[in-house]
């Protein structure tokens, strides 16, 4: 996960994205390719407590040195696209646990990255909350070609992705694609 996010580079072998080879980057290299190629979904949300909805979502434009009116005008559209608009003023904790994992997803989606890494995004909700979250990568990746890659252990989520890669003691058992 961490390699794929280009947070850690290989020890062995090469990793390109978009035909870059990044283990030959440095930090602040890997740290724009990030910003404009990854948008990150992590388990625990990872948002700041006292910022609203809508200011989490403006993160990563921040980063992109992106302006004050375009960065609202892009979080607002992208919360009302994730099925947020009417809470974009609300903090973390006066979100449900489906509705903060939507915010973190709006985060990732914000800065239209052809990738989404999404590390057990359906880990701490309920089932309900888990379906609506994996309908909404599903189109993502069907209308928008957005690359949704999901870490899970849960078997039932897997069943929503068109490549299923498992790993065992770090090593790839099998990589299937559905048709």
């Amino acid at each position: 996960m961490n390699i794929l996010g280009c947070l850690d580079k290989p020890t062995s072998g090469e990793y390109f994205l978009n035909g870059e080879n990044v283990g030959n980057l440095d930090r602040d290299q890997l740290s724009e390719i990030r910003n404009r190629e990854i948008g990150f979904v992590f388990q625990g949300f990872n948002l700041l407590p006292r910022t609203s909805a809508l200011e989490n979502v403006e993160l990563p434009m921040l980063y992109k040195g992106i302006p004050t009116s375009e960065r609202r005008d892009r979080a607002f559209s992208v919360l009302k696209r994730v099925g947020l608009d009417g809470r974009e003023h609300h903090h973390p904790n006066q979100l449900s646990g489906g509705q903060q994992q939507r915010v973190a997803i709006a985060r990732a989606m914000v800065n239209q990255a052809p990738i989404i890494l999404a590390d057990e995004p359906t880990g701490n909700l309920d089932t309900k909350t888990s379906l609506e979250i994996m309908d909404l990568f599903t189109r993502l990746n069907g209308e928008e070609g957005i690359t949704v890659i999901i870490v899970t252990h849960e078997p039932d989520i897997a069943e929503y992705c068109k490549r299923v890669v498992r790993f065992l003691d770090g090593k790839v058992v099998s990589d299937m694609v559905k048709q």
